[in-house]
């Protein structure tokens, strides 16, 4: 494309997103540039560089670069290595490198790209990028937990009971069945997505609200944990059903997956994180799709009372309080507790205090929007470090070499019924 076809894809996407205001279409034709790549050979690169020197030659202040790899993971690293090899790893002002998940397929490969990077581009410029840690609900976890004395005083094993993590979808592979079969829902999801809210959720209070702080935190979260075992580990794979009103095919029946596949669209795994904070509870991550509902959620079960005082009464069950932190979606929290109805004798009823974003702050902004402005202002607070990366996958890497056949579920159901095991 030349500048102009280019510029005019954008304005069509202003127009439907309806944020073509004068100011958006000036700003538009004054500062959106295209360049291809061609073939991606070395020349190509060197085109590039020349192209971004006469641009950084028509500015007033230093030239600052930003290079997105929104890639196909293959290509993440001869990106890296010609661009280093263009000169385009060093700018005028400053340069900084954001890299899509998944941040490689087992810890041999992840130490690999981690060292490509490196090589060409300090750590301080690497940005890699998961679009669960842009949302307002995952930063707001930390708002909660450290600026609210009355949770976190409660946040250790003499008063948690246990820590369910959820990230449930409604959909199928569908059109990323080609990828999805490669890599299974314990690489696509549970690797990186839960396993940073696990960080978040169990984390120790950081010595400052800084990026280098709060990493270093999330990494002692992940080399406390225990080794995973294949005992404490449930994987399923969808078959036909019902999401909702809709009749909906098995994994195996999806466009692009072998009649035979053995990929697993649902992993649970019990986790114990072993420090002075969190011996002895269990943290459950769950996830997977054609699940019944949509939903990323953080639940926190208390412990119940060692004695309860109401045992006379038949009716009055006790049950555990429990602190829901909804990421998506109606994002917010709820904390069920119990209470006493109305009328003669004893009764319990469990009631919930309910906080909803929408009530209050109404649309909340994308989560891409928080990151690539944090990119541009240079907080690596919400992307993941060198040492997450490889802590992460070192820490499932026994259930990769494992990869026992998934048990099948239907689709429509909470997974496969060994799951109860877990809990």
């Amino acid at each position: 494309m030349t500048d102009e076809e280019y510029r005019a894809g954008v304005r069509e996407a202003l127009v439907d997103a309806g944020v073509d205001t004068p100011a958006m279409l000036s700003w538009c034709d004054a500062a959106l540039q295209y360049h291809t790549l061609g073939e991606g050979a070395q020349e190509d690169y060197d085109a590039l560089t020349d192209r971004i020197h006469s641009l950084e030659e028509q500015l007033e202040g230093p030239g600052n670069r930003i290079f997105y790899l929104a890639l196909p993971p293959a290509a993440f690293g001869p990106s890296v290595e010609a661009l280093g090899e263009a000169g385009l790893n060093r700018a005028p002002g400053w340069t900084r490198l954001v890299v899509e998940k998944p941040f490689g397929t087992d810890l041999g490969s992840a130490r690999e790209l981690n060292t490509r990077l490196h090589t060409h581009f300090r750590e301080e410029q690497v940005y890699r990028i998961d679009h669960y840690l842009g949302k307002e609900t995952v930063q707001n976890l930390l708002v909660f937990r450290f600026a609210n004395p009355i949770f976190e005083s409660l946040w250790n094993r003499n008063h948690v009971e246990s820590v369910q993590i959820t990230v449930a979808e409604t959909v199928g592979a569908g059109e990323r069945a080609g990828y999805y079969d490669r890599s299974g829902a314990l690489r696509d999801m549970v690797q990186n997505h839960l396993t940073q809210l696990l960080t978040l959720t169990a984390m120790e209070v950081p010595a400052t609200f800084g990026a280098d702080a709060i990493r270093a935190e999330k990494v002692k979260v992940l080399h406390s944990v225990s080794p995973v075992v294949e005992r404490d580990v449930v994987r399923g794979q969808y078959t036909a059903g019902e999401v909702g009103d809709e009749r909906v095919p098995g994994y195996r029946e999806e466009a692009a997956v072998p009649g035979d596949s053995d990929t697993e669209t649902f992993v649970a795994i019990r986790l114990e994180v072993a420090n002075w904070r969190w011996q002895g509870v269990p943290f459950l991550l769950r996830t997977g799709k054609r699940l019944p509902q949509r939903t990323t959620e953080i639940r926190v079960v208390f412990r119940r009372a060692p004695v309860s005082i109401f045992q006379r009464y038949p009716s009055c069950q006790v049950h555990s309080n429990v602190l829901t932190l909804r990421l998506q979606p109606n994002e917010g929290f709820e904390l069920a507790f119990e209470v006493k109805t109305p009328g003669e004798g004893i009764e319990l009823a469990t009631q919930h205090f309910r906080f909803a974003y929408a009530d209050v702050f109404g649309d909340l902004r994308d989560a891409y929007e928080t990151l690539l402005l944090d990119v541009m202002t240079g907080d690596q607070t919400l992307f993941v470090h060198a040492d997450e990366v490889e802590a992460a996958w070192r820490l499932y890497a026994p259930l990769l070499d494992s990869s026992p056949s998934p048990l099948p579920y239907r689709s429509g159901t909470w997974g496969p019924d060994a799951v109860e095991k877990l809990s």
